[in-house]
């Protein structure tokens, strides 16, 4: 089966989005934010993959941007518990540079598939 970083990528994502998730339950006691994280991140890689199953360009880019939006959605959940000291700057910094990674592949994909359509 052919690699597809953008796949790979977004579902090491998620799984590291439910790992924080439960150490945001579990050892800070947080439930409302780890519980909108959890449902941004995870939902980036799931979009992703209904990009791949799509049924046009039209549908593909569709879902693609929804996994952008949610992306952008993730970073600033991101960027909350970090400042609000509820994760610690290493865990911040590692998650948010695979975050704005995962943004400029599927940006840089939504721009090519643009570029195609005009």
């Amino acid at each position: 089966m052919k690699e597809n970083i953008i796949l790979d990528k977004s579902y090491h994502f998620a799984k590291r989005i439910v790992k924080l998730y439960i150490h945001l339950k579990k050892d800070s006691k947080e439930f409302e934010l780890s519980k909108q994280i959890l449902k941004s991140g995870t939902s980036i890689g799931a979009n992703v993959e209904e990009a791949i199953g799509g049924y046009s360009r039209k549908d593909f880019a569709s879902k693609l941007g929804i996994a952008y939006k949610e992306a952008r959605e993730t970073k600033y959940w991101l960027r909350l518990l970090h400042d609000t000291n509820i994760i610690d700057s290493n865990v911040y910094s590692s998650m948010e540079e695979d975050c704005e990674e995962l943004l400029k592949i599927i940006g840089s994909i939504l721009k090519t598939i643009r570029n195609q359509n005009s």
